[in-house]
């Protein structure tokens, strides 16, 4: 039998869109992303930023779910296992928990490393930060960015803080990091790890006197209705990363992996800016909730603090102090 030209036209468009020939049609992939921390923090805003860069740079090939407050992993610690195992494709996280996995990452988190944002952006945009970014391989990590947290400051609800030996006594709340603590001992402190889904509790009932964190956290979270005094120590600053399930992002097209870098990258300077361009606002916010703020001479915790470096200098290396400390 012979097929004449008219009757061939419409049957091949019906093959056509029955998807027996031609182009086929894949579903969006879809990732999940956790943080810990309330709608309203920067880490959240930074995370709808990178949804809106990466749909945008895929044609909405690659879609990303956002799941806030601890839904998928009470603690940072949780999230990122969560991530290591694969239940967790994307963790926004401070740089604490992740020394558990990759101890190296501490270093930064060595108290008055960084004098200010813009020595900030300079190393963690810089090959000392993606060396960091590297060495999270070694845990089946993928890290595609720094974020930011900010400066850390101390609030407690016994007493205004003007110099280290105020801090003497005060039962404080940390992350779940060994530099941290270590320098909150050095001052005569008891640092106190502690998920962040509890603080707030164990501030309003006194199982600790106070905590630390970047102004952001301190208002977005309402701490100011748990503790009375605010001392402007900016003791450490505080970086996050945005990580990924190494795994899962080696699954992703050469296309996809390139969108999904250059979307967390600007997207942490989304977030950033956020942060900074916000923060003289939210302490002013602070202090009409009746916050004490106090303005401590930092040179003096700076003193206070240095045995922290000696303990460390064997572990991190005093090359790579001297180089994030020299970098200008």
């Amino acid at each position: 039998m012979r097929w004449s030209k008219l009757m061939l036209i419409p049957l091949l468009g019906i093959l056509f869109l029955s998807g027996m020939v031609g182009v086929s049609h894949s579903a969006p992939i879809t990732l999940k992303l956790a943080h810990v921390v309330s709608t309203s923090a920067p880490y959240h805003i930074g995370a709808q930023e990178l949804a809106r860069l990466v749909d945008l740079k895929t044609k909405g090939g690659l879609k990303i779910e956002i799941y806030p407050g601890g839904q998928l992993g009470k603690g940072e610690r949780e999230c990122i296992e969560g991530l290591q195992i694969g239940t967790i494709d994307l963790v926004v996280t401070s740089t604490g928990p992740v020394g558990g996995f990759v101890p190296q990452m501490l270093v930064v988190d060595l108290p008055f490393l960084f004098r200010d944002n813009a020595h900030v952006d300079k190393v963690l945009d810089g090959p000392i930060g993606e060396d960091l970014l590297k060495a999270l391989s070694k845990a089946g990590i993928k890290g595609i960015a720094f974020w930011e947290n900010g400066f850390r400051n101390l609030t407690n609800n016994k007493r205004p803080v003007n110099k280290p030996e105020d801090v003497k006594g005060l039962k404080l709340r940390t992350m779940e990091n060994e530099v941290h603590m270590d320098a909150f001992r050095t001052l005569g402190a008891d640092p106190t790890p502690m998920t962040w889904g509890e603080v707030y509790t164990a501030l309003q009932q006194g199982v600790i006197d106070g905590q630390e964190n970047p102004i952001n956290i301190i208002r977005t979270h309402k701490i100011y209705e748990v503790n009375k005094h605010l001392a402007l120590t900016g003791h450490v600053y505080s970086p996050a990363l945005l990580l990924m399930n190494e795994k899962k992002f080696n699954s992703l097209s050469p296309e996809f992996q390139k969108a999904l870098i250059e979307a967390g990258r600007e997207a942490a300077k989304y977030e950033r800016k956020f942060i900074r361009d916000n923060e003289a606002r939210m302490l002013e916010e602070l202090k009409g909730f009746g916050m004490q703020v106090t303005y401590p001479d930092k040179k003096l915790f700076q003193k206070a603090t240095e045995p922290t470096y000696k303990k460390y200098e064997s572990r991190f290396g005093k090359d790579l102090i001297d180089k994030i400390v020299g970098t200008k």
